[in-house]
């Protein structure tokens, strides 16, 4: 090839290799911002995989495992997973913040306790069921997601739980679930708080807290 035939070919190739040097540097500039949204929702997902794997090590324990033990062993998962403070004051209402503050640390160890047995009692049973958690999330707001989860029975169709999650100085956690994809734990809980409260204020909804979880536990936990 000539001088001046290398040098054509080399003018003609300068453009479309600053194109492709341009292109490859706008790919590169925008693959962290895609590995980054991965990235913000993986946290919210493990943390439901995380519990998703808790309840099934509860439901494998079973009723031949006493009450008071799959509580204790199930208790750190709820704690790790959920913020349950928030789930109390959303639950509560307004009348949350003008609670004696003595009143409040009460009503929320109670409401703690009546939460681990709630799921301790409706996950006893273990008949080859598993869980799935999906990828995808579903966005609310700019510090709220949805992560969406299915119990997948070993014959039968599959029931959503899926996780209202909202991010935390403590990391991604759990403010509701919905059964069936729709339902709201703390909705239904609210109905029932506030009705407790108006009829009898913080002390009657301790109290209520406090027999549903002696029920729950049949008398495991006092």
């Amino acid at each position: 090839m000539s001088t001046s035939t290398r040098t054509t070919t080399a003018a003609i190739a300068a453009p479309t290799l600053r194109r492709r040097s341009l292109f490859a540097m706008l790919a590169l500039a925008a693959m962290p911002l895609s590995a980054r949204a991965r990235a913000d929702t993986a946290p919210a997902i493990a943390t439901v995989q995380q519990f998703n794997a808790a309840l099934l090590a509860t439901m494998k324990s079973g009723r031949q495992t006493g009450f008071a033990q799959r509580f204790e062993a199930l208790t750190p998962a709820i704690d790790q997973a959920f913020d349950l403070r928030a789930v109390l004051a959303v639950s509560v209402g307004p009348s949350w913040a003008g609670l004696p503050q003595d009143q409040q640390t009460r009503l929320l160890d109670a409401f703690r306790r009546y939460t681990v047995a709630s799921y301790v009692a409706n996950f006893d049973n273990y008949a080859g069921q598993s869980f799935t958690v999906s990828p995808a999330t579903r966005a609310l707001g700019t510090d709220r997601l949805v992560v969406q989860s299915e119990i997948v029975p070993a014959d039968g169709e599959a029931t959503r739980l899926d996780y209202v999650m909202q991010q935390t100085a403590a990391g991604w956690k759990v403010v509701d679930v919905l059964a069936a994809g729709s339902i709201s734990r703390v909705a239904m809980q609210r109905s029932d708080f506030r009705r407790i409260l108006s009829s009898g204020g913080g002390e009657a909804l301790l109290a209520s807290l406090q027999h549903k979880t002696a029920d729950l536990s049949g008398g495991a936990l006092a």
